[in-house]
């Protein structure tokens, strides 16, 4: 059978991909054509396809579940989601194209009526073999939906493995870079390297930069915020830092911790900001809302509170214990309110495609949450549409902010030697033994109760593609509204353009002021180079291998000698050092090779 007449024989409704292609509302985007294309070509009993949030997983999942279902390879379905929100979900997605899938599904047989039932990953936890014994009696395609969560406890893990062992087919969906942890995934196939080091193996990628080539998601812009924080620690010291700073990791805990603290003038700062943009977005996306990404309840509530006085119109609240979450979510989908707050709810596959503005106003840091959190910025709906999400400037969630474009795969072994395999690896010891030495109770800042005594938002940077634009200034100034009124409506290279010359206003504007005036906190950026991410990386291995050659010439660790550089050069550890330091220290370990020959 040809692929075009598989596709096609289930007659897809017009209403079915949301989000097709430009022109073509009843095809698959070129990309699930692709990856259906590679299925049915294989017949694999496995197969894990990775897309970036936005892309249209659950189209391409429910379309080769209709086929397999229509071609009699599989007699019922079993999708398996994180949360329950997005179990309903994938229902009323199914229900579009006529299969019909059991949200509600608990025990015992299922409705005729039915193909199949959706339930969560903590669902298959509690009872694994009710499920078994249903997928041994019929021929069953298990959908794995975002199938990192098989791996969120061992017990999950463990539960899908008893559960679908005896699946006919199993289809695993994720959108992110994998765990950072090192527990196998059920179902997922693993690849030594020529470094003997095991990593996942997609069946089929579809990237943020190629979804983004095809118009398929929204370019983001990343607009980052500054300023100083006022502390008070565990021990009654009072701690002042500028958010963005070289300091320990404790110390950018509580300085992050303070910015996001309701009571200052950080995130009621950073959220006038936001609605300012969500305004500027609104004239070329009538619809367009905004959501802020919260760390907890207490602080959800806060920030909801904020809006209210900012904007005079209420937020839409979204608490994940509440049970009436899930209609709120809904409700919001599709309704014309600008803002939402939720805890973590919404960071992860939850649909609402109008969302154009971010605040990641959580201390989480980990990059798979971050690509989540950002994935729901993305969907693009047509032509010209860009997300924007506001940041705290600090420097790991920078660095995830420039590696939107980069695939991984879930690594399995950790690298062999410090330093040769991982261009950070000597950098997280050289902080670790920095943080050692400044903070007697280190390994235990979760436990620290600190008091936020004052936080001031200064804008300091946008982010887009790898590069930077702009430069700090005060919130409220005519410098940062520059950045706040780009249009909503551009295409990606326009968004380029468009911020080099906002940079270029900015310089200029700033020159024609006195000193004594100038908004600018920093040095101007034609004086600050714009490194890519990309460039980045280079310059950081490029001093790993300096570093690794200057090892066996000295006979010094390598630590050690990361730590001579970091002296005698000044700056922060290479993970968060700049070019400029980067190239300084680089310049230092050749003049010191060359001395011992």
């Amino acid at each position: 059978m040809t692929t075009t007449s598989a596709t096609n024989s289930h007659h897809l409704s017009p209403a079915f991909p949301g989000r097709a292609p430009w022109g073509t509302a009843n095809k698959l985007r070129a990309w699930q054509q692709a990856a259906m294309d590679r299925y049915i070509q294989t017949q694999p009993r496995d197969f894990l396809a990775v897309a970036t949030p936005g892309a249209g997983k659950t189209t391409f999942a429910l379309t080769l579940a209709s086929w397999l279902l229509h071609h009699h390879v599989v007699q019922q379905v079993t999708v398996v989601a994180p949360t329950e929100h997005l179990k309903k979900q994938w229902a009323e997605a199914a229900a579009r194209i006529g299969i019909k899938l059991d949200p509600e599904y608990s025990a015992g047989p299922l409705g005729r009526e039915y193909h199949g039932i959706a339930i969560t990953y903590a669902g298959v936890g509690v009872r694994p073999m009710l499920h078994r014994n249903r997928i041994e009696q019929r021929k069953t395609l298990v959908i794995l939906d975002e199938i990192h969560h098989a791996g969120d406890s061992k017990s999950w893990g463990e539960a899908c493995l008893e559960a679908f062992e005896p699946a006919t087919r199993r289809l695993a969906l994720t959108g992110t870079p994998f765990r950072s942890d090192t527990n196998p995934i059920p179902f997922v196939a693993y690849e030594e390297g020529n470094d003997g080091i095991r990593r996942s193996s997609a069946d089929y990628t579809y990237g943020y930069g190629n979804a983004l080539a095809d118009g398929v998601v929204r370019p983001v812009i990343f607009l980052s915020y500054s300023g100083n924080m006022r502390w008070r620690t565990k021990a009654g010291d009072e701690i002042a830092a500028r958010l963005g700073e070289p300091m320990t990791k404790d110390a950018v805990s509580q300085a992050w911790r303070t910015a996001l603290d309701p009571r200052g003038d950080w995130m009621p700062n950073v959220l006038r900001a936001a609605d300012r943009r969500l305004t500027e977005v609104r004239k070329g996306i009538p619809d367009a809302g905004a959501l802020v990404i919260a760390s907890d309840q207490e602080q959800a509530r806060a920030y909801a509170k904020l809006i209210r006085e900012i904007t005079g119109q209420g937020a839409t609240l979204v608490l994940s214990d509440d049970a009436g979450a899930s209609q709120r979510i809904d409700d919001f989908s599709h309704s014309d309110d600008r803002w939402m707050v939720a805890v973590r709810m919404v960071s992860e596959g939850v649909d609402v495609p109008r969302l154009a503005v971010g605040v990641y106003a959580t201390t989480i840091s980990t990059p798979l949450f971050f690509a989540q959190a950002v994935g729901r910025f993305v969907r693009s709906r047509k032509r010209g549409e860009t997300a924007s999400v506001f940041l705290p400037t600090v420097p790991m969630l920078l660095g995830f902010a420039g590696e939107m474009e980069v695939e991984r795969d879930h690594v399995l072994d950790k690298p062999k030697k410090d330093g040769e395999e991982d261009p950070y690896a000597e950098s997280e010891k050289e902080m670790d033994e920095a943080n050692k030495e400044q903070d007697e109770d280190t390994g235990e800042q979760e436990q620290f109760s600190f008091e936020a005594l004052e936080s001031e938002a200064v804008f300091d940077r946008v982010l887009y593609d790898g590069a930077e634009f702009g430069m700090q200034a005060h919130a409220g100034s005519e410098e940062e509204q520059d950045y706040l009124g780009i249009p909503g409506l551009l295409e990606p290279d326009q968004v380029q353009l468009l911020l080099q010359k906002r940079q270029a206003r900015q310089i200029a504007h700033s020159r024609k002021k006195p000193d004594s005036e100038a908004d600018l906190l920093e040095l101007p950026a034609e004086r600050r180079p714009v490194v890519s991410h990309k460039e980045m990386l280079e310059l950081r291995k490029q001093l790993n291998t300096l570093v690794g050659a200057y090892v066996h010439q000295s006979g010094k660790p390598h630590g050690v000698i990361h730590t001579e550089l970091r002296r005698v050069c000044g700056g922060p550890p290479s993970a968060e050092a700049t070019a400029g330091q980067l190239n300084e220290r680089i310049k230092k370990v050749r003049e010191w090779a060359t001395r011992m020959r």
